[in-house]
């Protein structure tokens, strides 16, 4: 795989190396587009977590706010390896699976 390299959205690169073909570091994948940050909230074997932040939905009839949550799921590199409840920031890159749309680019502390 390829030495460490700069990604194009101001994050450091993991002090550790992976042989991942999908990480945005060490790996061919490239990031491009939206770049959330939420919470891990579930952790699968398969190197794939589901990452979970809150977003207010206006309700015209009460002119308030209500708190939905948005869920996606992210491919996480063994180089960064975020664990459940850890911060982290996501990025969009090309479909990885049927699912996994975006790929952990930094836990944040």
């Amino acid at each position: 795989m390829k030495e460490k390299k700069n990604i194009g959205i101001g994050v450091d690169s993991p002090k550790s190396k992976c042989e991942d073909r999908h990480c945005p570091f060490h790996g061919e994948i490239k990031v491009r587009g939206r770049v959330f940050n939420g919470k891990v909230i579930r952790k699968s074997p398969h190197k794939t977590i589901m990452v979970e932040w809150p977003r207010p939905h206006y309700i015209k009839k009460y002119e308030r706010y209500e708190k939905r949550r948005t869920r996606i799921k992210a491919h996480n590199p063994k180089c960064i390896d975020a664990k459940i409840g850890d911060s982290v920031i996501v990025a969009e890159t090309r479909p990885i699976s049927k699912t996994k749309n975006f790929v952990v680019v930094k836990v944040e502390k």
